[in-house]
């Protein structure tokens, strides 16, 4: 394994702990347990990829998505308040492109916290079911090109 990886996840685990538990001198000896031991689990369950983040594509897709977050959550607003509310719910097929589980599993919990759209599952070729709230949106398109950018940001470019 790895030293970086192993040193990165348990500063990680500890400074979470750090945040939820204080910074109690007589609580350090039991987070630095606690993070020892979380970070122990976490290789085990999740070993060490060759996942390279690339902190310009990081930062970038961070403006990206937020204003994409932002303008999405105005829509939804915006359709629901409306009497009318022209919606055509439903799902969209959708093929992602990332080959790697986790960098896929990954876009798409990053996807489902844009408004209007949810990963709700796979069939057996690895098409995704996307419900959105109106599918004479361009949802599949607008998936792919939010992939580019999120493939980019990992390093699967």
């Amino acid at each position: 394994m790895s030293t970086k990886v192993t040193i990165g996840r348990a500063a990680l685990f500890f400074a979470l702990w750090l945040m939820i538990a204080g910074y109690q001198p007589a609580d350090l000896p039991i987070g630095l347990a606690a993070a020892a031991l979380a970070t122990w689990a976490s290789l085990r369950l999740l070993p060490p990829s060759t996942l390279r983040l690339r902190l310009w594509s990081l930062a970038s897709f961070g403006l990206h998505f937020f204003g994409q977050s932002v303008s999405a959550g105005v829509e939804v607003a915006w359709l629901a308040l409306r009497p009318s509310m022209p919606l055509r719910p439903g799902f969209v097929a959708w093929r992602p492109r990332l080959q790697s589980a986790s960098a896929r599993n990954a876009f798409c919990a990053v996807s489902s916290l844009l408004p209007g759209t949810l990963p709700a599952g796979s069939d057996d070729d690895g098409v995704l079911l996307v419900h959105c709230l109106d599918v004479d949106q361009p949802v599949a398109d607008n998936l792919t090109a939010e992939e580019v950018l999120f493939g980019r940001m990992i390093g699967h470019d």
